[in-house]
């Protein structure tokens, strides 16, 4: 059994996974268990919480939402989305390309980045024709 297996299947559960149920579920055995999610752990890819089922002390294993990084710090505030937060470029958010190339890259992924590519290369193009 694989961290990576693990982690899938921590995934696959929104409202968390039991510690005690997920070795069972991967079939392997609560030691191995015990090391794959303190990898896991380490690697904050995952958060426990203590939880007594049946008077037996156990974790809620949840999967870690990866932040956007900080590439698109300037249009968070507090961890939340607040369109140009930050920004010093002093334009409106219909018209901000690094606005339009984070909702890219949320929206389509490497996909998105290929569309956005392709509207600035247009966009340059139609202000500076003879380039």
């Amino acid at each position: 059994m694989s961290v990576e297996q693990a982690l899938d299947y921590i995934k696959s559960h929104s409202e968390g996974v039991l510690q005690s149920d997920l070795w069972k579920a991967l079939k392997i055995d609560s030691r191995k268990c015990s090391r794959i999610v303190a990898k896991l752990l380490q690697d904050n890819l995952i958060t426990r919480e203590q939880e007594s089922v049946n008077g037996i002390r156990t974790y809620r294993l949840f999967h870690v939402e990866k932040s956007c990084g900080r590439r698109f710090e300037p249009l968070l505030a507090v961890d939340f989305f607040e369109p140009c937060a930050g920004c010093i470029d002093e334009c409106a958010p219909e018209h901000c390309a690094k606005l339009s190339e984070w909702i890219f890259s949320i929206v389509l992924g490497a996909e998105g980045e290929a569309a956005r590519d392709k509207m600035y290369k247009e966009k340059y193009k139609e202000k500076y024709p003879e380039t």
